[in-house]
């Protein structure tokens, strides 16, 4: 979906939508030049995180040793691991202590990074 029409859709919503579009609060992010919420999320607070890889051995550890550089008091035994339907790839869901946007931001951005890993939602 181009940005033109995302702004056109935007733009139609805030006027069938008054009161909620001054309600909220919104700022433009830069890299996209698209309109985003501020974080609709009260912090501190728990937070799943999906992440994709090639089934691999020592993908979980790698992962893990990511997750806790951001928050240290995270617990690898809470961990959900499901393999692919032809058992390629594995996602682990890891649920941490969120206390900032910018933890969060730094966080998807170094596992986002990593070489191991295909996907975080």
């Amino acid at each position: 979906m181009s940005i033109q029409l995302m702004n056109k859709i935007y733009t139609a919503w805030q006027a069938e939508n008054p009161a909620m579009t001054e309600t909220l609060n919104y700022r433009t992010d830069m890299k996209s030049a698209m309109v985003l919420p501020e974080s609709l999320i009260q912090y501190p607070c728990d937070f799943p995180i999906k992440i994709m890889g090639l089934s691999q051995h020592g993908f979980a550890q790698a992962v893990a040793d990511v997750v806790m550089r951001h928050d240290p008091g995270f617990d690898m035994a809470t961990v959900e691991m499901r393999p692919s339907k032809a058992a390629r790839y594995i996602s682990l869901t890891c649920t941490i202590r969120a206390t900032s946007r910018e933890q969060l931001d730094a966080l998807y951005q170094e596992l986002s990074a990593h070489p191991q890993v295909v996907m975080v939602l």
